[in-house]
């Protein structure tokens, strides 16, 4: 099978029906053999009756339905553990990534490339606070980050079965696959687009689960808020001991004494624990990831499948 389109699916039944007309008019303009991935995340609407309504009539339509809600990361590397294409792509199922796009990605990673990722030029989410929150976070992660992560960039690619296979061999439970992805290198190249407004229905990702992934990505290729509790620590501890020796020279050289006022106590102890509480929340966020990664829990379970065992 030359690829495999895989979408996550969460609660999107509205946006099902023309993200396959689209995708399978575009998959048989490029006249290769696929398979259409889908992964239901635990949806609570009828997304997976018209999953396996696709799947009835047509036989290239593969699904996954999950146990319970997992997470989009999760359900993107459900996908990857099961494709059978030697090239696999990833598409939400929101239609705010074009699925025209596939096209033009698939020519691109025939050209020697391994990875090819839609990058992008522009949004039409009307969000002013996401839009922010998004350039702001892909800007500081590009600096921070231990290897250079695409600014802009989603899920939404297509990549080489040797990609693919090395995805699998990473164990973390906090994915982050744009991420993964690019530490893992190769020949990688971007092909741009303007991203639309979601199609219909409500988004997927929430504040908080943005917050999250935000979260799993800085905390996954960067030790930089480590770094941070060091340098703060070690700043707050030359700023207390400079104070301590003025304290000590006023009483014994000047004859003066410090003023006696709750203010500068407050303050200063006010800021030296936000300081220590700010470390231990850091240091905390990184061992709850590895003691997800040692508990080694699955990372996902398949109520329902009509995905065969053989690749």
């Amino acid at each position: 099978m030359d690829l495999s389109v895989i979408i996550p699916i969460y609660n999107e039944e509205l946006n099902i029906p023309d993200l396959f007309d689209r995708v399978k008019k575009v998959l048989d303009k490029i006249d290769v053999s696929y398979e259409l991935l889908l992964v239901n995340d635990g949806s609570t609407d009828n997304s997976i009756v018209l999953i396996k309504q696709l799947a009835a009539q047509h036989e290239f339509v593969k699904y996954i339905d999950f146990s319970r809600n997992f997470g989009h990361q999760v359900a993107v590397s459900a996908g990857i553990d099961h494709a059978k294409g030697k090239n696999i792509s990833i598409i939400d199922a929101d239609l705010q990534d074009p699925p025209e796009l596939i096209s033009e990605m698939y020519t691109k990673l025939k050209n020697g490339y391994d990875v090819v990722y839609a990058k992008r030029r522009s949004r039409k989410d009307k969000n002013i606070f996401k839009k922010f929150a998004y350039k702001f976070f892909y800007k500081l992660l590009s600096r921070i980050a231990s290897v250079p992560i695409p600014l802009d960039t989603g899920d939404f690619r297509i990549m080489t079965r040797r990609v693919v296979e090395i995805l699998k061999k990473m164990p973390e439970q906090e994915k982050f696959l744009r991420g993964q992805i690019a530490w893992v290198g190769f020949k990688q190249t971007s092909v741009e687009y303007d991203r639309d407004a979601r199609a219909q229905g409500e988004p997927g990702y929430s504040y908080k689960k943005l917050f999250q992934l935000a979260l799993d990505g800085i905390t996954s290729f960067s030790n930089f808020p480590l770094r941070f509790a060091t340098w703060a620590g070690i700043i707050v501890s030359g700023i207390s001991f400079l104070l301590i020796l003025y304290a000590l020279y006023s009483h014994f050289f000047l004859k003066t004494t410090t003023p006696k006022g709750w203010a500068s106590l407050m303050i200063s102890s006010l800021f030296i624990g936000g300081i220590l509480l700010l470390s231990i929340g850091i240091i905390g966020e990184y061992l709850s990831r590895l003691s997800a990664n040692v508990r080694n829990r699955p990372l996902y379970i398949i109520g329902e499948t009509n995905v065969s065992a053989e690749k």
